[in-house]
């Protein structure tokens, strides 16, 4: 049976209250179910149709960053993405101001801000770039600067924003 896509992610935080904080005010996700105790929280994507599309579980504010990727295996990030570029921007202004935004790529088929939220979980909010203007684009791996304004002049010529 195939896999339909991907449902939800599940992480460990310090603190429940800086989290929803944060992925509230930054990335406007909603809260669907929360401890009052404040061992969990569940939470959605502002245009999801999930009952929830992250949640996490507390494990108190003496715990340690995550080694994954500097010397064992684990998750790099998961990514978010937004309908238009004019919507990554604002995306991009509002990581910005919170002093999330760690970097940003044009990766070809889709363009994308790096961020990190108040526990050092890496995510990824990004635009898909239509696939008919993916070229042979769709099997390279590109890593190129991020032009947000050339690529609003280049999209809005062929009717996208």
């Amino acid at each position: 049976m195939p896999i339909k896509g991907l449902n939800h992610a599940v992480l460990y935080v310090r603190d429940i209250a800086v989290t929803k904080r944060f992925y509230t005010e930054v990335l406007d996700f909603e809260t669907m179910s929360e401890d009052p105790g404040g061992h969990y929280l569940f939470m959605r994507a502002p245009l999801s149709e999930n009952h929830h599309d992250i949640a996490f579980f507390a494990i108190g504010s003496g715990a340690g960053p995550s080694p994954a990727g500097k010397s064992t295996v684990g998750m790099y990030h998961i990514a978010w993405e937004v309908a238009t570029l004019t919507e990554l921007e604002e995306m991009r202004l509002k990581l910005a101001a919170a002093g999330a935004l760690v970097g940003a790529s044009d990766h070809g088929v889709n363009k994308s801000l790096y961020s990190l939220d108040p526990d050092g979980h890496e995510f990824e909010v990004m635009w898909l770039v239509p696939p008919e203007h993916w070229g042979d684009m769709a099997h390279q791996a590109i890593i190129r600067p991020l032009d947000l304004e050339a690529d609003r002049k280049y999209f809005a010529k062929h009717g996208l924003s």
